[in-house]
């Protein structure tokens, strides 16, 4: 079976500045003294990454904050470039990560979700075909008309979702998405992904939220400091993590 999502030996590192050159004038005078231009030392995120996540799976990543998760989902959504190692994926990938991200804050709702779905690989056909759907699953009436700029976070969550789950992605990457919205809209955001799932949908799920995402998930995978402690069942992954964490 061709997995839906792998990564082998990931490494993020980022950097963290002590001292960045900022002038021509301190640039020579740097380079003349042989003193380094930028002082940084690097942070890491993930220090080698391993992980197959067939089509069909749904697996939660569970952590500390700080411990890599939401990194995970960025570089598998191609929106973090890895330092060192291989992502790769397969099928069609739709990722909500970060409230807003991807939206132009001066266009409207409907023009960004329009933007959305085809950025995701609709055609103007179908996204012309999968709009309705897309509104009535957001549930923001007149709002879809209105610049994302005036938005509350819950809106933005309501309409990037919709327009994920709407295109009928292979890959759906969700991060805390679930904990912003009222009741109503968290329940229709479940039953939608419990049908993702169904019809052999892949999902993997960033979430505080362990009630939600047991419902959702039967995986876990437990980060701590970048590094992958636990990777099975959810109920056994939880217990060893809650007990770890005291």
């Amino acid at each position: 079976m061709t997995p839906a999502v792998v990564c082998r030996g990931v490494v993020k590192r980022f950097h963290h500045y002590e001292h960045r050159t900022t002038s021509l004038r301190e640039f020579f005078i740097r380079t003349v003294l042989r003193r380094p231009i930028h002082v940084r030392r690097a942070r890491f995120t993930l220090r080698g990454l391993d992980l197959r996540v067939d089509p069909g799976e749904a697996v939660a990543l569970i952590g500390s904050n700080g411990s890599g998760k939401s990194t995970a989902l960025r570089l598998i959504a191609g929106i973090y470039q890895p330092s060192e190692g291989v992502i790769e994926t397969g099928g069609a990938l739709a990722a909500v990560i970060e409230l807003g991200a991807g939206f132009h804050p001066e266009l409207t709702g409907a023009e960004n979700a329009e933007l959305y779905a085809s950025v995701l690989g609709l055609s103007r056909s179908e996204v012309a075909e999968r709009f309705p759907e897309i509104l009535a699953f957001a549930d923001i009436g007149d709002f879809i008309s209105t610049p994302v700029k005036y938005y509350s976070s819950g809106m933005q969550a309501r309409l990037a979702f919709a327009v994920a789950v709407c295109v009928r992605p292979d890959v759906l990457l969700l991060d805390e998405v679930l904990a912003v919205g009222d009741q109503a809209f968290r329940e229709r955001c479940l039953e939608r992904l419990r049908a993702f799932r169904a019809g052999g949908g892949t999902m993997i799920v960033v979430s505080h939220d362990f009630d939600t995402v047991r419902d959702l998930c039967p995986r876990a995978v437990w980060l701590d400091h970048g590094l992958v402690r636990m990777d099975g069942e959810f109920e056994a992954v939880l217990d060893a993590y809650r007990a770890e964490q005291g």
